[in-house]
């Protein structure tokens, strides 16, 4: 029977090599690796944010497909995404993550600019397909890269960084979509998506300006060794419980509010702006609170407390719209809390020579909420009202809670 690695051994001797591996590229005068995985993630979700402000109205209006049909393409293209973003995350592992996060960013650039030639609902799917396992895989393979490139007690610091500079990049890709849908052409949609595939264009030329992070040794055991690590695998689904709350204030509380309040419509665009603003200026900030796993426990459990607080008051709503905006304010602070823990985690009870593998698994959570976040919390919520947001809020408590257990029981020796 053979065990896990220690973390304490493994970490000291991943940053050690990476302390060596930082004086080499001083010497040899590279770049700043991490302000290069900051412009690339710039870059990249900059397109992002003109595609999720354009792209319903240009499916809907340009390309022609009905409401049911653009949901089910996006819903089979994340689908597939999901499934797509382990062995891609094995390939980063394997071939060298930067290559591959290149590759991937170059094929997600192809996808949208597909999109501009789509006029059938067969097409559709097969572009939404490609593009959802391009992006899913991208993100596992920048993991990869920020593993190969950062020491592991610094992850969980430059990866707020990029999630603030993530949050920024979407706020000035949705200005630029704002544009597009004003003029209200198809030419200015055209502009939009051929904007954001030169968006991952540009992501892909910073990516390849970082070092190259070396192929990792091929492991013994199994290929693809996290799907028989049933605590990962655990972590794994606590976290894409607690990523339910994505869809929350784009699809869920604008139809809350359309039906069961008074509020006026523009209060979900303030809500958007204080999410946004509040990541950009706090996350850093947040994330350097969590220095280990004990410390990522706690901050998941709270998270889940916050979040129980946010979909009480988010209930609330009906009597008043301030409390939309209380509410909005608890939900961005347990996004905030849920965040650094959760990278913490992931790096942390991840093999260092199957990072990209483990974080393509770790992060199928996303594409999950993506796709069943809004079908089940709108039936949760609009269905049940009050109590549906109080059992929306208690699965959120109970998961935070069960973090910690989870963790205790993926850092015992685990049998292979």
């Amino acid at each position: 029977m053979t065990a896990r690695m220690d973390l304490g051994t493994q970490a000291v001797a991943g940053s050690d090599a990476f302390v060596a591996r930082g004086a080499a590229w001083n010497r040899m005068g590279a770049v700043n690796p991490r302000r290069n995985l900051a412009r690339a993630q710039l870059a990249n979700s900059v397109g992002d944010g003109v595609y999720l402000v354009t792209s319903a109205f240009y499916f809907a209006r340009i390309v022609g497909l009905p409401p049911a049909q653009i949901g089910l393409g996006l819903t089979l293209g994340w689908a597939v995404g999901a499934v797509a973003g382990l062995p891609l995350g094995h390939l980063a592992d394997r071939r060298g993550p930067r290559g591959v996060a290149v590759l991937l960013a170059l094929t997600t650039a192809a996808a949208v600019a597909a999109f501009m030639f789509v006029r059938s609902f067969e097409l559709f799917v097969l572009v939404a397909c490609v593009y959802g396992t391009a992006q899913t895989g991208l993100s596992a393979a920048r993991q990869a890269l920020l593993a190969g490139l950062v020491p592991p007690e610094q992850r969980t610091a430059v990866r707020a960084v990029l999630q603030a500079t993530l949050n920024g990049g979407l706020a000035a890709g949705a200005a630029l979509g704002g544009l597009a849908l004003h003029v209200d052409t198809p030419e200015a949609y055209l502009a939009a998506f051929a904007l954001d595939a030169l968006a991952f264009v540009t992501a892909a030329a910073v990516l390849l300006r970082l070092p190259s992070v070396h192929p990792a040794p091929a492991p013994t055991g199994p290929r693809m060794a996290v799907l028989g690590d049933r605590p990962y695998a655990l972590v794994t689904l606590i976290n894409a419980v607690m990523l339910f709350y994505m869809p929350l204030l784009s699809i869920v509380v604008p139809l809350w509010i359309a039906t069961r309040t008074s509020a006026p419509a523009w209060v979900v665009s303030v809500m958007l702006v204080i999410n946004t603003g509040s990541v950009l200026l706090f996350q850093v900030r947040v994330a350097r609170r969590v220095k280990g796993l004990d410390d990522a426990s706690a901050s998941v459990r709270h998270a889940g407390l916050v979040m129980f607080a946010a979909c009480a008051v988010f209930a609330l709503s009906p009597y008043g719209w301030v409390f939309l905006l209380v509410a909005t304010g608890l939900q961005v602070l347990a996004e905030l809390l849920l965040a650094p823990g959760a990278w913490e985690i992931s790096f942390a009870l991840a093999p260092e020579d199957r990072q990209g593998q483990y974080q393509g698994f770790f992060g199928t959570g996303v594409p999950v909420a993506r796709m069943l976040g809004p079908v089940v919390l709108t039936t949760l919520v609009l269905g049940g009202g009050t109590l549906g947001w109080l059992l929306l809020g208690g699965a959120f408590a109970a998961a935070g809670a069960a973090m910690r257990p989870a963790v205790a029981w993926a850092r015992r020796p685990q049998p292979v």
